[in-house]
């Protein structure tokens, strides 16, 4: 169902959940400080209730109402990468909700970029907590028309247009020491981290000092999925190989190749070698692999390297099993 900036402003301030376009993936929101509209998210998602959310605010100066602490390396980093698709996980507020926090102790914080995202943020004044738009462990939506596919034509949603990002933030936790850690990669890099906090992440962490590393969203081994069964390939031949013997077997296949090469006997969509432009079509490019309702999903692996990181991270956790040659 969609609905109108001015209607989904209406919609959150009653406890109501919305839909709502972001520059990477379209969210589920919910105020944040409301306990019982929170509920809603979960209930609708059909999410574990004990998984952080991330509270989207319209900018940086907002982040002393949730965290305790607000250290020079994150600041540096809000002031780099906000308005856009960095999650920072701070030190949370005694009175910041348990359901938030996902009983952290840290609170997620992210100023989104979308121009609707921002409007919506700074009219109604509110705090959303908005995770991705799409039952537990789904595909991630990035139209209007994914968001109601995965959760239904009732929900309300803010059509915003096709997300540029495509896939979900990256997210780094800050201590108040000033040591960072990347918890989730996207498409601001390890590497773009380092070179503005001015330190590399803390990667060596004793046996004592793992329980911590907050918890974040998409962590799940499966996660970002198709309803179809994906099978993932380190190389074209071998992804073609699997195609003609699924053909052989009497099951129907499509694929999802990156770059030129040799194509597989199957329906197939094909993205051009570049990591921006696949992030930005990975998600809709399964969402149109899935909705032909085939047997399998093949997909090419891109290449082991930093600038495939987020990419390769979304499908490894989409992908059921392996395939090498």
């Amino acid at each position: 169902m969609r609905v109108s900036l001015d209607q989904a402003i209406a919609l959150l301030k009653a406890g109501e959940v919305v839909a709502i376009p972001t520059e990477t993936v379209y969210g589920l929101a919910a105020d944040a400080t409301n306990d019982s509209a929170l509920a809603k998210i979960f209930t609708l998602k059909q999410r574990p209730a004990d998984h952080p959310l991330i509270v989207h605010i319209s900018d940086a100066s907002q982040v002393h109402d949730w965290a305790t602490i607000f250290p020079k390396v994150a600041m540096k980093l809000a002031h780099a990468f906000w308005p856009g698709a960095l999650t920072l996980v701070l030190p949370a507020q005694s009175h910041v909700s348990r359901v938030v926090r996902g009983g952290e102790v840290t609170v997620a914080l992210r100023v989104p970029s979308h121009p609707l995202a921002q409007d919506l943020l700074q009219k109604s004044g509110l705090s959303l907590a908005a995770p991705s738009a799409n039952l537990f462990t789904q595909l991630s939506p990035t139209t209007a028309e994914h968001v109601e596919s995965s959760l239904g034509a009732t929900v309300p949603v803010v059509d915003g247009g096709p997300c540029q990002v495509g896939i979900e933030s990256t997210i780094v936790s800050v201590n108040a020491a000033g040591d960072w850690l990347l918890l989730r990669p996207g498409m601001i890099s390890e590497t773009d981290i380092t070179i503005v906090a001015g330190i590399p992440q803390l990667k060596k962490l004793l046996r004592t000092q793992q329980k911590a590393i907050p918890r974040s969203p998409g962590q799940h081994a499966l996660h970002y999925s198709p309803r179809t069964p994906l099978l993932l390939f380190k190389d074209r031949a071998t992804l073609i190989l699997e195609s003609n013997l699924l053909k052989n077997s009497g099951l129907s296949c499509g694929a999802l190749l990156i770059g030129i090469g040799d194509m597989p006997s199957c329906q197939l969509l094909q993205l051009e070698n570049n990591p921006p432009l696949v992030a930005e079509q990975l998600y809709s490019a399964l969402h149109k692999l899935d909705a032909l309702k085939l047997d399998r999903i093949l997909v090419e692996l891109p290449p082991i390297i930093p600038t495939w990181a987020a990419v390769l991270d979304r499908l490894n956790r989409a992908g059921f099993k392996a395939h090498s040659s």
